[in-house]
């Protein structure tokens, strides 16, 4: 898992938590591949490109949570902070 990731990678959800991957580079509409952590096709990719379903990454992170923020692994998006209307004057 030392690939570059495809997606810049936000924050790794608390154990329980839910993911966000709203960008669209994280559905391959044209192939399922086997997902890594439960071998059931998946069209889902993570933030490496990796086959893996969005519940599976979940459950993954809630069973490895050190893991998880060690490796990086199965991110959310990265979420870029909003600016607040108020702050245009």
């Amino acid at each position: 898992m030392n690939k570059k990731p495809l997606i810049e990678p936000g924050l790794i959800p608390a154990p329980g938590g839910l993911l966000e991957w709203r960008d669209s580079q994280h559905f391959d509409r044209w192939h399922d591949r086997p997902c890594a952590l439960c071998d059931q096709p998946t069209p889902m990719r993570s933030h490496y490109g990796e086959p893996a379903h969005k519940a599976c990454a979940e459950d993954w992170i809630a069973a490895n949570p050190t893991e998880a923020r060690r490796l990086g692994r199965f991110a959310s998006d990265f979420q870029p902070k909003r600016q607040r209307s108020d702050d245009h004057v």
